[in-house]
């Protein structure tokens, strides 16, 4: 769970999961000061990282000498009711092309990604 509390500038916001803590804020054009990661910036993040991620314990658990993964992410919403998620992907190390495909094919199982691709839905908790 993310807790994200205001803080005493416009639209700067700490958030936490209890552990860490970050800040996000929209941009000075919006009223704000630029201080930390947009919201739709944090929707890209989870994105890239969980890629990332679900890469590299690929490569752990076939034996790929991956040395490194890049994942950039991008959220296009031009078409406001069928916004895109862009990505591209960089390995480092000497794979081959196979190797590169099956790394590939993994980040369809990537769990953000799963839980992205499902309709959504939004309720208040009780409590």
């Amino acid at each position: 769970m993310i807790r994200a509390d205001s803080q005493p500038t416009n639209y700067h916001t700490e958030f936490t999961n209890g552990a860490q803590r970050s800040m996000s804020d929209t941009t000075l054009d919006k009223g704000g000061a630029n201080r930390g990661f947009r919201p739709h910036e944090l929707l890209e993040a989870a994105l890239a990282t969980c890629m990332n991620m679900t890469v590299r314990m690929a490569a752990d658990k076939h034996g790929i000498p991956l040395s490194c993964v890049s994942v950039t992410v991008s959220l296009n919403r031009a078409e406001p009711r069928t916004p895109v998620f862009e990505y591209s992907v960089q390995f480092g190390g000497a794979l081959s092309e196979a190797q590169q495909s099956q790394l590939l094919a993994v980040i369809e199982t990537c769990p953000v990604r799963n839980t992205l691709s499902h309709p959504l839905r939004f309720m208040p908790c009780s409590g």
